[in-house]
């Protein structure tokens, strides 16, 4: 029986790769603002982001909707990681494809929110990318 060489970024039977970890946890951390802001958007408050001059105009209910569905992704796709699942990985994958999409079409209302929410979903991806090889082999 050979070992892994050194650095081949394999992990103990199951043991989940530190990536994955902070994957998890950013979707979380993520996942309980983007409740906090659908709570605000439904209550027509602009204190979290004033998107009133985005896509959908002064109808935040719907950017509501939109943030409730990116957390629901966030915290179920984060609880699925944490337990080694492969569902886990693939929402965060979509997770990371939605969020940057939406940084995309705020990114001239709210810049350095789209900014700051392109590069947590840049990192939960490229955790999830990079720890790919050591999760998956049987």
């Amino acid at each position: 029986m050979q070992a892994e060489p050194r650095g081949s970024g394999a992990t103990p039977s199951g043991r989940r790769s530190g990536w994955v970890t902070f994957a998890a946890v950013v979707m979380f951390s993520v996942g309980l603002a983007r409740l906090v802001s659908a709570l605000n958007y439904f209550g027509g408050g602009k204190r979290v982001s004033d998107l009133s001059g985005s896509l959908y105009g002064e109808q935040l209910w719907v950017w509501g909707i939109w943030d409730l569905g990116i957390a629901a992704l966030a915290l179920f796709g984060g609880l699925s990681m944490l337990a080694n699942g492969r569902f886990g990985r693939i929402v965060g994958y979509v997770w990371g494809i939605v969020v940057m999409f939406q940084s995309l079409l705020i990114i001239s209302v709210a810049p350095w929110y789209a900014v700051t929410a392109i590069a947590l979903a840049a990192l939960v991806v490229a955790g999830l990318a990079l720890s790919y090889d050591a999760e998956t082999r049987w």
